[in-house]
């Protein structure tokens, strides 16, 4: 394995102490987490992750590793290049059905834990738009087929799949939308503020966290609303994507004051399907009981409980942390 295992050799006072003692450990690892760009949110994870691991295995060393994201972090674990990988739940899927752009199904991932599942897709439009068109929800679209111009995210970004079967789910194809006059134009986060900014769109749909300052920005500029889907909607996508249900609540916007139910990206914290079942069992465990390191990397993390790491469906836990699970009561 890619893995380094320090085993260190107590004598026999210290194996007394360390008996005594039950958040010390004679194991220290030292590995590699494959992020996405330096800096950002999984950057800080990668920093919570190795500050749990350190919590209980002093010593120990989770170095980031910087990548292209969740699709190659894939990759990378499946070729063995990486130890830890931080992977979106719709990525998994994609890569357990061999869909576009794995080129067949690849089975060798599993998972120790979410590590957060609150990146919902928000789908705003512009409300002089909404109101010339009467459009109160997302399904809405479907029913006027107005022509309406949607930015959503670059192609091979996962928050751009997760926007095709947001508008599929409803029944509306991109076709569909340019024969009604309007398109969809694929842009990188910033720009799509900038094109609903300058009103060159209608209405974005991307994956962003709850009060992102993006959203915040856009709406000082042009009046939104915020788009509501309904609940068969919802299961729809996440059946498709991997994605979760999620609620926006009342008055989290003042520009949009009403609920909204909709879908979430989150991202796992994976590994190799054949990592050794004590690893596994003992990282799950460090990040179990010392989850509150990693809660502390950044705001965005504060709504991170046990219950919601253990909580991934996509593709099976490892079974090291399914036999932790297990044993607290988590499954």
């Amino acid at each position: 394995m890619f893995s380094t295992i320090k085993k260190g050799m107590a004598g026999t006072l210290v194996s007394a102490v360390l008996m005594l003692s039950p958040i010390a450990h004679s194991e220290s690892y030292e590995m590699t987490i494959a992020g996405a760009s330096p800096g950002g949110l999984w950057s800080l994870l990668g920093a919570g992750v190795d500050g749990a691991v350190r919590e209980s295995y002093e010593g120990s060393k989770i170095t980031y590793q910087t990548s292209g994201g969740g699709v190659a972090n894939v990759g990378l674990l499946d070729r063995d290049q990486a130890n830890l990988a931080i992977i979106h739940d719709a990525e998994l899927l994609l890569a357990k059905k061999g869909d576009d752009p794995f080129r067949e199904p690849i089975d060798s991932v599993r998972v120790l834990s979410y590590l957060y599942t609150w990146a919902p897709m928000q789908a705003l439009i512009s409300n002089s738009f909404a109101e010339e068109y009467g459009i109160k929800a997302f399904e809405d679209i479907a029913k006027v087929k107005p022509p309406i111009t949607i930015a959503i995210n670059k192609r091979g970004n996962i928050a751009s799949n997760i926007a095709v079967e947001m508008l599929e789910a409803i029944g509306v194809t991109e076709a569909d939308i340019e024969s009604w006059g309007g398109k969809i134009i694929y842009a990188a986060s910033g720009e799509q503020i900038s094109l609903i900014q300058d009103r060159r769109a209608d209405l974005l749909i991307n994956s962003l966290f709850v009060k992102h300052s993006s959203i915040m920005q856009a709406a000082n500029s042009v009046d939104l609303t915020l788009l509501s889907m309904e609940e068969g909607t919802v299961d729809a996508i996440n059946a498709e994507s991997g994605t979760v249900s999620f609620d926006i609540p009342a008055g989290t916007y003042e520009f949009s004051p009403n609920a909204v139910h909709t879908a979430s990206l989150g991202a796992t914290l994976a590994v190799r399907e054949d990592m050794d079942e004590e690893l596994a069992y003992n990282l799950t465990k460090a990040l179990f009981e010392n989850y509150e390191t990693i809660v502390s990397v950044h705001s965005a993390m504060k709504a991170l409980t046990p219950e919601i790491m253990a909580s991934v469906t996509v593709v099976p836990y490892h079974k090291g942390a399914l036999k932790y699970l297990e044993e607290v009561g988590l499954k």
